[in-house]
């Protein structure tokens, strides 16, 4: 990632990518839930700590010695045990739900998620038998030209017999090229102890994608955000374009609900029936009311009443009216003239007020007195002086 953040506390959808998997992992309802960490291991622990028992990985590497660690931390369990990655943030909790009854269904020691992908390059190959059963995976590096055409992949998750886990991984070695203990060598140490190691494929693919770098951090948060989305619209909410609309996975929104382009809806933010976002707005953890307007707005953390009108167009509004307001007076003192002499308004009498006398110009009398009277010709058209020069 070239980050100083660790890779599995990277966000996409408003959470974390560790959040998502136990977002995930939670939706089996699990008796323990277990996060092993080594790399970064204080703000690992500390992201997960009041949803999760923390496990440290020592310095033997591999994830083989993941797991084997993650036991130690637990009492002796009997049952299935299921393993997942923390950088898988599309994994669905039904997915995991499916995987444990096919798992405990078919009376099995181990059954892997594994899915069929056009370039399987990085990824452990599976290899099956004549009859289709899962014989072994291979990881990239140790696999030969043959091996590595294989298309079906290793997902990294995984269900597991208890009993089984546990006496395996006691007989996995690191003997490999890459010095590390491989969970995938459970399989093959289950199956040569007579246990029925099974696949469980998925047909959504991106259920399987891992994040090991920023391009694929982008990439897997634009599809999960497509999903909610989607989901969302099926939900009878209006999107009008969503390319540009982001929710995150926290967002609630309620029927009949209008999303406008360039929206951004963060963190735990709800959103009434008949409200109207958008566009042009980002919110985060704010409740819309029902019926509620919200027009090119950045807000964090409010309530927005029922009803109410949110944004600039209101303050528009009114200095569009002020605008016009002004323009009409100005008209009106145009159609009005100026006294030729002192240039104040002009403002027509009725002939009941010419019998009082007109206020004072300020212009003085002697200036008033000093100017040369005009002729006929010259004259200023009528009512072009005030009361005070006519």
């Amino acid at each position: 990632m070239r980050s100083s953040t660790p890779k599995v506390l990277h966000r996409i959808g408003g959470r974390s990518l560790l959040g998502h998997a136990l977002a995930a992992a939670r939706g089996l309802q699990p008796q323990h839930l277990v996060v092993v960490v080594r790399h970064e291991r204080d703000r690992v622990a500390a992201h997960v700590a009041e949803v999760a028992l923390v496990a440290d990985q020592d310095e033997t590497k591999g994830t083989g010695r993941a797991v084997q660690c993650g036991l130690q931390a637990l009492p002796e369990l009997c049952g299935t045990v299921v393993v997942t990655y923390g950088d898988v943030p599309l994994l669905a909790g039904e997915t995991l739900v499916e995987l444990v009854e096919a798992h405990e269904r078919g009376g099995c020691a181990v059954t892997v998620v594994t899915a069929v992908v056009d370039d399987p390059t990085g990824y452990g190959r599976v290899l099956r038998d004549d009859s289709g059963a899962v014989t072994a995976i291979v990881e990239q590096k140790d696999a030969d030209a043959g091996q590595r055409a294989v298309r079906e992949i290793n997902s990294g998750i995984y269900a597991f017999d208890a009993a089984v886990l546990r006496s395996a991984l006691a007989r996995v070695s690191t003997d490999n090229a890459q010095g590390e203990m491989y969970l995938t060598d459970v399989l093959a140490i289950a199956r040569a102890d007579g246990g029925v190691v099974a696949a469980h494929v998925l047909d959504d693919v991106w259920q399987s994608e891992g994040v090991n770098d920023r391009v694929q951090l982008a990439a897997l948060g634009a599809e999960l955000n497509r999903r909610v989305v989607e989901r969302w619209m099926r939900a009878g909410v209006t999107v009008v374009d969503p390319a540009t609309t982001w929710l995150d996975v926290d967002v609630t929104l309620e029927p009949d609900a209008t999303v406008l382009p360039g929206t951004q809806l963060l963190g735990r933010t709800r959103v009434g029936a008949d409200a109207r976002i958008g566009p042009d707005t980002t919110l985060t953890d704010v409740v819309v009311g029902e019926g509620a307007t919200v027009v090119r707005t950045h807000g964090s953390d409010a309530e927005i009443g029922p009803g109410a009108s949110v944004g600039p167009a209101r303050g528009w509004d009114a200095a569009a009216r002020s605008a016009r307001s002004s323009r009409r007076r100005t008209r009106t003192s145009a159609r009005a003239p100026r006294c030729r002499t002192c240039r104040t308004w002009v403002t027509p009498r009725s002939a009941s007020t010419r019998t009082s006398a007109p206020p004072r110009c300020s212009s003085t009398t002697t200036a008033s007195a000093s100017r040369a009277p005009r002729s006929a010709a010259t004259a200023a058209p009528a009512r072009t002086r005030c009361s005070w020069h006519r």
